[in-house]
């Protein structure tokens, strides 16, 4: 009966491990022109995943976001923005009007993917993980609102969170990239 126990506790451990053990880069998603992306490219960076959308009071974040990303992005630092019509319908656009949006009004250069769900019934895997513990091994968290920011460490493992009401450019989000 110590064995059956012994074996059923280490089955356990190895699965909840294993669970635990999935990070960013096992991700592959769509980008803004409709091609296959696998968030792998991405190893060794920091990346800084944000949900966005173009009719919301937090919308000309995308200026700081870009000038976040025109100040650190490099090598060691790209920015991800994930359209997503989640909020009371803030992003009604295709993809394609989307990207003509962001570069037109925002002159975004940082990465942009398809419009996905970041909650709900049909939340993107991609945000299944980054919400919960069960997955990320780090913490839970709920997508409040656009413009909501993760932080993903150079292993691809989630570090933290910021929410909306955080500017790109607050000290939380410049001081873990810089290191400080």
């Amino acid at each position: 009966m110590k064995k059956l126990t012994f074996l059923l506790a280490a089955i356990l451990i190895t699965i909840t491990t294993m669970a635990q053990t999935k990070t960013f880069y096992d991700f592959k998603v769509i980008d803004i022109d409709g091609t296959d992306f696998d968030l792998a490219t991405f190893k060794g960076k920091k990346v800084l995943v944000v949900n966005t959308a173009s009719k919301c009071g937090f919308t000309p974040q995308y200026t700081d976001l870009q000038k976040l990303y025109e100040k650190y992005g490099s090598d060691k630092f790209v920015i991800i923005g994930f359209p997503a019509n989640n909020f009371m319908s803030q992003e009604p656009g295709s993809n394609n009007e989307i990207k003509e949006f962001c570069s037109t009004k925002y002159n975004v250069t940082f990465p942009m993917m398809a419009k996905i769900s970041v909650k709900g019934d049909d939340i993107h895997p991609l945000y299944s993980w980054l919400t919960s513990k069960d997955e990320n091994g780090v913490m839970d968290s709920n997508v409040k609102w656009n413009f909501q920011k993760y932080m993903i460490d150079e292993n691809g493992k989630l570090v933290d969170v910021a929410y909306s009401k955080t500017n790109p450019l607050d000290e939380q989000i410049v001081n873990w990239i810089t290191g400080k």
